[in-house]
């Protein structure tokens, strides 16, 4: 459990807490939070749920993931639990969009929280964007014609649930189904979503929202239709957003 000496420094950092008040608040002495903290010695189970319980993030983030870096921004709220949000900026502090490459999207349910996973991925700055965290996704198939199979969406990061807009197209991921490029309208009576495609030769499904682990809101899409299969290979899609001769749909796609 190596990051887990920083981590709780760190934490308690966010928190702009004494080594006192910190150990009042978990119910801790102070002697523990300071041998935790200098590595003297590691907290058993029962602590590391104190943790888990009072920052609201599972204890696998906790443990394995160095979490120094991270600002309160960089977790989202998922259900009643957080988890790691990696933010990529670039020297100048400004937002990168991450490319997920199609051969990727199966990974991205297993890594979509690791920053070591998204610090893999190719990266592209976009300046016509609004604010916001954007990240780029592959689609596969037709549901959602006239996107076709091989562009990519350009996509807004969700904080809260409650923002989405009935009838708005989203990304979507969820635990069961992975990623999936939908419109999306709120549930209320199911506590959850109903993702329909515009391929009417798909039928609509509900998701649970302890089931939805990110949302993304259509920003553009990268049409890539007038080129070859062949050519869509990532280092082609990576001059396409650079080079940025493609046709970019900037306004929201509405039925």
């Amino acid at each position: 459990m190596r990051n887990i000496q920083k981590n709780i420094k760190h934490l308690r950092t966010l928190k702009s807490f004494s080594q006192e008040r910190f150990a009042e608040a978990l119910g801790w002495s102070r002697s523990m939070v300071g041998s935790y903290e200098e590595g003297r010695s590691e907290p058993p189970i029962d602590r590391l749920i104190d943790l888990s319980d009072y920052f609201k993030l599972p204890i696998d983030i906790l443990v394995k993931n160095d979490l120094t870096q991270a600002k309160d921004s960089s977790f989202m709220q998922v259900g009643n639990q957080r988890l790691l949000f990696p933010i990529t900026v670039n020297e100048n502090d400004e937002e990168l969009i991450d490319i997920i490459p199609t051969k990727a999207s199966a990974g991205y349910l297993a890594g979509y929280a690791d920053p070591e996973y998204i610090e893999q991925l190719q990266k592209i700055k976009l300046p016509f964007l609004p604010t916001g965290t954007h990240r780029a996704f592959p689609i596969k198939g037709d549901s959602m014609l006239p996107v076709k199979d091989g562009s990519y969406i350009v996509a807004k990061f969700v904080e809260d649930i409650k923002d989405v807009k009935d009838g708005r197209t989203y990304i979507v991921l969820t635990k069961n189904d992975g990623l999936v490029y939908k419109r999306v309208s709120k549930h209320f009576t199911g506590q959850g979503l109903l993702l329909s495609s515009d391929n009417k030769a798909y039928a609509p499904f509900h998701v649970q929202l302890e089931d939805v682990l990110e949302l993304w809101e259509f920003t553009c899409c990268i049409n890539t239709q007038e080129y070859d299969e062949k050519e869509l290979k990532l280092s082609s899609i990576m001059a396409m957003f650079r080079e940025l001769q493609v046709e970019l749909e900037a306004v929201q796609r509405m039925s």
